[in-house]
């Protein structure tokens, strides 16, 4: 599938007519065509017809597709070895630092996640058509150049003055139009795509990691079966290198059996309430969203419903579950960040402050509620290890104490991880008990990290830094630092002014500042 409405050699596009190419530009557009935006397609084409005729030897790309984003480059040129990313403002008399920063953003998306642009130097370049002329600054950093603003009449120049820079190499332009788009979600992002039906390998940026994540859900796939065809109750324990997908894996899950299955009622749950509340609404207005460009009518009262069930707060479906000796309607579970679930003596004491009895630990509380079904039902804990980072979160060894008290008829499946690592549960017993009554499953750890698009070591270098391990840390920094700059200083203004000079069009920087420990 092609990801421009035209692209064709610099040397053709001049040849064809301009019926022709509007033609084509008309054809691959989805959307109904006003002619505000065929008018800006004719301004585009007669303007770069006059401006490329010095630059035969070059492709041309009209409208390519920036997947993650959701949005189109206006056009794209290949020269020499050069990828000149152009934004048209038709009639615009202004260099406007929003149409900077979007060009900027494009850039940005094409390096980090389109594979033949990582190594190779990208243009942003602003044509406000109507703008009076100025001086440009041709700075590189790490193969960005600074935007570039011209209005119509001087493109041509700036692109020599560009080329002037050339390191004599031809980009490949038929590899660079075949490599493959692998961009990173964010979790919003990638529960939106998997609302609407898209697969964990259409959305993950990692071929390997899509393999992983689909492995993962496919063991789990057929543990639910299995329980279904031997009215048994199955708990699973995923675990995951961070930034491996736990959450976008559980959400997969979630979703995959609701779809397929309505009467289990796939639930996910987690304890993170700004979570819940920024997914819950994502998925609302992305719903009605689409429902509005099919020409269908959902309010979002009728959609909230919907995602409400699907995304649940933990706490909330505790407390509900406290009022009611009835099993809940949910058959299948997801527990994100399951490690963190409270022990019994802070489930006891925040109970009481709220004038309620209870005995029980979270871990064990949310066993018993499930264990109320009549046949099948699984509960899926994703967990991180070493994560426990409140006072009384209880970890991996009270999910593992509760089954072994009181739940022994349960099917446990367990990552391979929780026996050969210490930071997942680190009583002996607990490990010994667990692999002889538990089922190990490779499959239920996530071993690639998807969440990085620079650098899959990126997550070993901080679990390297976590545990205290200096040399191993700095052997890995060595391998990763081009592509991932860490800098250093004890200087908080120095640092302030490294971040902002780092970040380009709409990024966003931060800083976390630790208090100092008092004795």
């Amino acid at each position: 599938m092609t990801r421009s409405y035209y692209s064709n050699t610099i040397s053709d596009f001049l040849q064809d007519h301009e019926t022709k190419i509007l033609g084509a530009l008309s054809l691959k557009h989805t959307h109904a065509l006003e002619d505000l935006q065929k008018n800006a397609w004719i301004k585009q084409i007669q303007i770069l017809k006059e401006a490329l005729q010095s630059f035969p030897n070059g492709k041309i790309h009209f409208e390519f597709s920036i997947p993650r984003m959701g949005k189109r480059v206006d056009n794209i040129l290949i020269i020499d070895d050069f990828i000149f990313v152009i934004e048209f403002k038709v009639g615009d008399t202004e260099y406007q630092k929003h149409a900077i920063d979007q060009v900027v953003d494009y850039c940005l998306d094409l390096q980090n996640f389109h594979e033949g642009s990582h190594h190779e130097k990208i243009v942003p370049v602003l044509i406000s058509t109507k703008a009076r002329y100025v001086e440009n600054i041709f700075e590189i950093s790490d193969n960005l150049f600074e935007p570039l603003k011209t209005n119509e009449e001087n493109i041509s120049k700036i692109i020599t003055q560009t080329l002037s820079r050339s390191n004599g190499q031809k980009i490949d332009s038929t590899r660079w139009e075949n490599s493959l788009y692998k961009p990173t979600p964010t979790i919003i992002e990638a529960s939106q795509a998997l609302y609407r039906g898209h697969s964990v390998s259409e959305i993950s940026r990692s071929d390997a990691g899509a393999i992983n994540l689909s492995k993962t859900t496919d063991c789990i796939n057929r543990i639910i079966e299995q329980s279904k065809r031997y009215s048994s109750k199955s708990i699973c324990f995923l675990t995951g290198v961070p930034g491996a997908g736990k959450t976008l894996a559980g959400l997969n899950i979630a979703n995959e059996r609701r779809k397929a299955h309505e009467d289990e009622n796939a639930v996910f749950l987690s304890g993170n309430g700004p979570l819940v509340y920024v997914l819950r609404e994502a998925l609302i207005r992305d719903e009605v969203s689409h429902s509005k460009e099919r020409g269908e009518k959902l309010t979002k009262k009728k959609s909230a419903i919907k995602a409400n069930a699907f995304i649940q707060n933990i706490h909330h479906f505790r407390d509900d579950n406290l009022i009611s000796n009835q099993a809940p309607d949910e058959r299948v579970v997801v527990f994100d960040e399951a490690q963190r679930a409270w022990t019994k003596d802070k489930a006891v004491s925040f109970m009481k402050s709220k004038g309620k009895e209870f005995d029980m630990s979270e871990p064990q509380f949310l066993i018993d509620v499930m264990n109320k079904h009549v046949g099948y039902c699984t509960i899926i804990c994703l967990v991180g290890g070493g994560q426990e980072i409140n006072t009384g979160e209880a970890g991996l060894s009270e999910w593992i104490l509760a089954l072994k008290n009181y739940y022994t008829d349960w099917d446990i499946h367990y990552s391979n991880l929780i026996v050969e690592e210490a930071n997942y549960l680190q009583e002996e017993s607990l490990v010994n008990w667990l692999i002889e009554k538990g089922h190990s499953q490779k499959e239920l750890h996530l071993e690639v990290s998807v969440r990085s698009f620079r650098s899959d070591r990126i997550s070993s270098f901080v679990h390297e830094v976590i545990g205290g391990n200096a040399i191993q840390a700095k052997n890995i920094l060595s391998a990763i630092d081009s592509v991932f700059p860490i800098y250093l200083t004890r200087d908080f203004s120095v640092a302030r002014d490294w971040l902002r000079r780092k970040a380009k069009g709409t990024e966003r920087i931060g800083l976390v500042k630790v208090p100092e420990e008092k004795d």
